[in-house]
C-alpha cells in the first residue's frame, strides 16, 4: 500500500494536495502525519525526503517528494483512476494550470496562508495579492467554461487540478475573498467533496497551534 507523509492538516497546503488527490480518487494509502511542533520534525522528514518537505509518497522502494511529481507518479501507477482528464485538450490545460499553481502565486501564498480553523476576513490583502486572485479566478472560470460540463469541478470530474487548487479554496474561505459567481460556486463545490470534508473535520480536531505559522493571532486555546 502507498504511504503518504504529511504535516498538520490545518496548515499544510502542499500536504492537502497529495492527500486529496489520493482520497478523492479512491486510491488506498496509509497516512502518516507529523506535527510542525514535533522537535524531530526535520529529522523525520529528511529520513524520507532529501528536500526536507512534505508531502512524501512512498511506494515500496520508490520515494517521491514533490507534489507535482506525486501527481505524475500516481497517474502512471493508476492510469485508469482519473488523475488527469481523458480529453487531450483538457488534460493539457489541467497540467498547465497545475504547473502554474506549483510555481506561482507567491504573493497570495505569503500573505493569505491556508488556515482551515481561522477566519481572518481581509487579512493580508494588497494589490499584488489581488493580481494573483484575479488570475486564479480567470483560470477557474475558463476551465469551467471550456471543460467543466458533466460536473462541478474545474474539468467536470474531480482531477489533479482540483487537488492542486483546494488550498486556494481554503485561503479564499479563511480570508473571506469576494468572488464572482462561477468562482464562488466552485469554492462551495470543493468544500462539499466528501474527501475535503474529511480533511477539514480532522484539521479542526488537531488543536495544534503552530506559532511560527500564525504570527497574526494569539493561540485560540489561551483565549
Amino acid at each position: 500500500m502507498l504511504q503518504l507523509l504529511i504535516a498538520n492538516k490545518n496548515y499544510s497546503s502542499w500536504s492537502l494536495r497529495g492527500w486529496l488527490l489520493l482520497e478523492g480518487l479512491g486510491i488506498d494509502f496509509k497516512e502518516e502525519k507529523l506535527s510542525f511542533n514535533d522537535p524531530d520534525w526535520r529529522a523525520k522528514v529528511l529520513a524520507l525526503s532529501p528536500a526536507g518537505r512534505v508531502p512524501v509518497l512512498v511506494d515500496g522502494e520508490i520515494v517521491v517528494w514533490d507534489s507535482l511529481a506525486i501527481v505524475e507518479y500516481v497517474a502512471d501507477r493508476f492510469p485508469d483512476a482519473g488523475v488527469w482528464p481523458s480529453d487531450p485538450a483538457a488534460r493539457a490545460r489541467a497540467r498547465s494550470v497545475c504547473a502554474e499553481m506549483h510555481a506561482g502565486f507567491q504573493n497570495l501564498r505569503a500573505q493569505m496562508p491556508m488556515n482551515i480553523e481561522a477566519r481572518l476576513p481581509g487579512y493580508g490583502w494588497n494589490r499584488s495579492v489581488q493580481t494573483d486572485i484575479d488570475r486564479i479566478v480567470r483560470i477557474w472560470t475558463n476551465a469551467r467554461h471550456d471543460f467543466g460540463q458533466g460536473g462541478d469541478m474545474l474539468f467536470g470530474a474531480f482531477s489533479a487540478a482540483d487537488a492542486f487548487y483546494a488550498p486556494v479554496v481554503w485561503r479564499f474561505v479563511t480570508h473571506a475573498v469576494d468572488l464572482p459567481p462561477i468562482a464562488a460556486h466552485y469554492v462551495k463545490a470543493v468544500q462539499a467533496l466528501p474527501a475535503m470534508k474529511a480533511w477539514v473535520d480532522e484539521a479542526l480536531e488537531e488543536h495544534d497551534f503552530v506559532s511560527e505559522d500564525e504570527p497574526y493571532r494569539a493561540d485560540p486555546r489561551e483565549t
